[in-house]
């Protein structure tokens, strides 16, 4: 794999992946994300919110863009009992059930980090057929405090980010496993398309954008404001989608996608036709394996903000299979990251510039 066998981007992909970018508190990720790619681009800009777009070639009339969202899923302070309990309110789509006797750090207002759990009542004390579920209404964090006075004294206060401390690391040297690969895991394979422009030489007819936006998971609010700042030409967005092969998903409904398949190439309306089918071409064409979805409205990616931007940008989605989306458990195929790679790196060097993608012209 070439991408795995470049020490470089290893010890880039392990370094960003570890470095948490809650929504909202992306700053940290982000620059460790653009430190990684300065070596490989000519400018970049930021916008007032921390989405940053790495440039390729400024100055061009038609613009490119290829894209990722920076934010991973979090939890905030929402309240502190008098005994020193911490009671939390979501930062995006945070999983509830799988919180209970999870390991936290816990952002404070001064700079530090407080490690925390969450707690829960031992099996032992639950009476059978009576079972407590979680919930935002039960669900506490211990920090070891005993009063109210304590946790405060530590800078932990309502608003304070929380989130679950846990690292990458990789199973039976085929999968990278971890929290956070939702869709930070984006930004490392468009970060690789820019590193490998660079080192092929590749001179691009266009300005190309590496884009990783913030604040997808609560909405697509960074791709929505950075689009309309760029004003793009053409966008190509990389998220990740469910391995609905595993256990207790419905393929009647979800779709059939399977880690170690290839990219998922969405159809929906959101998604331009013929910059789809030039993408489904060039994947023909490199030999470069590929599987399919549908969405009956929206994406539900950073997709749906470019495409509907200014006066619609022609927009298509490429995405990596995961398991176990919003997890701290989650899991892809390291052959599927090198295929979504080649796959955006042949179309980008391929595409020429004042392509019109167009249905009527």
């Amino acid at each position: 794999m070439e991408v795995f066998s470049n020490q470089n981007a290893q010890d880039f992909l392990y370094k960003y992946l570890n470095t948490a970018s809650p929504t909202g508190f992306e700053t940290p990720g982000q620059k460790v994300w653009l430190e990684y790619l300065k070596p490989y681009i000519d400018d970049y800009i930021t916008d007032n919110y921390g989405s940053v777009a790495a440039i390729i070639n400024p100055g061009g009339m038609y613009k490119v863009v290829i894209e990722a969202h920076a934010d991973e899923i979090s939890w905030f302070v929402n309240y502190i009992s008098d005994d020193g309990f911490i009671y939390i309110k979501r930062n995006g789509g945070s999983d509830h059930m799988i919180a209970p006797s999870k390991r936290v750090n816990i952002y404070t207002e001064n700079g530090t980090v407080v490690k925390g759990v969450f707690g829960w009542p031992a099996i032992h004390v639950r009476e059978a057929g009576k079972e407590v579920i979680p919930s935002l209404d039960n669900l506490f964090i211990d920090i070891g405090c005993a009063k109210k006075d304590d946790v405060n004294k530590l800078g932990i206060h309502p608003g304070c980010v929380i989130v679950f401390e846990d690292e990458l690391t990789e199973l039976n040297q085929k999968f990278l496993c971890g929290r956070a690969l939702d869709n930070r895991i984006g930004g490392f394979m468009i970060a690789q398309v820019a590193r490998l422009i660079k080192e092929n030489a590749i001179q691009l007819p266009f300005s190309l954008y590496i884009v990783n936006a913030v604040q997808e998971e609560i909405g697509l609010r960074g791709a929505e404001m950075i689009s309309r700042r760029i004003k793009p030409d053409v966008a190509i967005i990389t998220d990740v989608c469910h391995d609905t092969s595993s256990p207790l998903y419905d393929k009647k409904k979800q779709g059939d996608q399977k880690c170690g398949k290839g990219p998922v190439l969405t159809f929906g309306p959101a998604v331009q036709n013929n910059l789809l089918q030039s993408i489904i071409q060039i994947a023909k064409i490199k030999e470069i394996p590929y599987q399919r979805a549908a969405v009956s409205r929206s994406t539900g990616t950073d997709t749906d903000s470019f495409a509907y931007s200014a006066e619609g940008v022609p927009s298509a989605l490429i995405s990596l299979p995961l398991k176990y989306m919003h997890t701290t458990v989650e899991m892809v195929d390291k052959q599927d990251v090198e295929n979504v790679i080649q796959l955006i790196y042949e179309f980008v060097i391929q595409l020429q510039a004042n392509t019109d993608f167009r249905y009527i012209k």
